[in-house]
């Protein structure tokens, strides 16, 4: 069983494109999306009737509870009064430029996925089993705290960005990364194949060129701010744009 696992699109079609026409060569199983479909850039419809068309198997995320429900704040863990303010208008811009059939669909998606191979358990999560927006960083008492709670043998989530893969005793925890709002310090999407067999699991993290330069561009075109257009170009996090 081979799974390509994506996250973190964020109304990135261009990169969600590539990214699926670089799958399409993995030969893999099953895809699995964990969310954040939606926000920063300037595509959401684009990104949800994709995901819809090719029935790809979804889990919510942070931003999509956000837009479907169309609340006041993101869930997002943003300190600096700025990031914040961004975050806002990001918010406010997607809830007016998703169509209300597709926020349905943001809203119907649920929290995880179970699955279940060779007498192994999988769990597909947006951010943590214990809440949609919280980190796993590589490494983090966060990480160490869910895994020493989690039942699943193997643990896959997003949120944080930044793909990897580590093991906790038996059981793995596998981040995604972002199909479409890296911040690995280049601008190349990222997503993770897991390849499960017997009694074990090979993970393979993959990075795809696509033409960032136009995402950026459509950012700026419809009025978004523009250190998003920067994060798109650069693959940075927002607190390192302006170093």
């Amino acid at each position: 069983m081979r799974i390509a696992v994506i996250a973190d699109i964020h109304s990135n079609i261009i990169s969600l494109d590539r990214v699926l026409s670089d799958i399409d060569g993995k030969k893999t199983d099953l895809i699995v999306c964990l969310g954040d479909l939606v926000g920063y850039a300037a595509h959401p419809d684009e990104v949800i009737d994709t995901i819809r068309e090719k029935k790809i198997l979804t889990v919510k995320g942070n931003y999509d509870e956000a837009v479907g429900e169309e609340l006041m704040v993101c869930g997002c863990d943003y300190t600096n009064p700025k990031d914040m303010e961004n975050a806002a208008i990001s918010l406010n811009w997607t809830i007016e430029n998703t169509r209300e059939d597709n926020k349905e669909f943001l809203k119907s998606l649920p929290k995880e996925i179970k699955m279940a191979f060779e007498g192994r358990t999988i769990l597909f999560v947006h951010g943590s089993p214990r809440k949609i927006n919280e980190y796993l960083k590589e490494s983090s008492r966060e990480a160490e705290e869910v895994m020493a709670d989690c039942e699943a043998d193997i643990l896959i989530c997003g949120h944080t960005h930044k793909p990897y893969y580590k093991m906790y005793g038996s059981k793995m925890l596998i981040n995604a990364g972002s199909a479409g709002k890296p911040k690995t310090g280049n601008s190349k999407a990222n997503y993770a194949v897991i390849d499960l067999y017997g009694g074990g699991a090979k993970v393979e993290i993959h990075e795809v060129d696509y033409d960032c330069e136009s995402t950026a561009r459509a950012i700026e075109e419809n009025g978004l701010p523009q250190e998003f257009a920067e994060i798109i170009r650069t693959g940075k996090a927002w607190e390192d744009i302006n170093e």
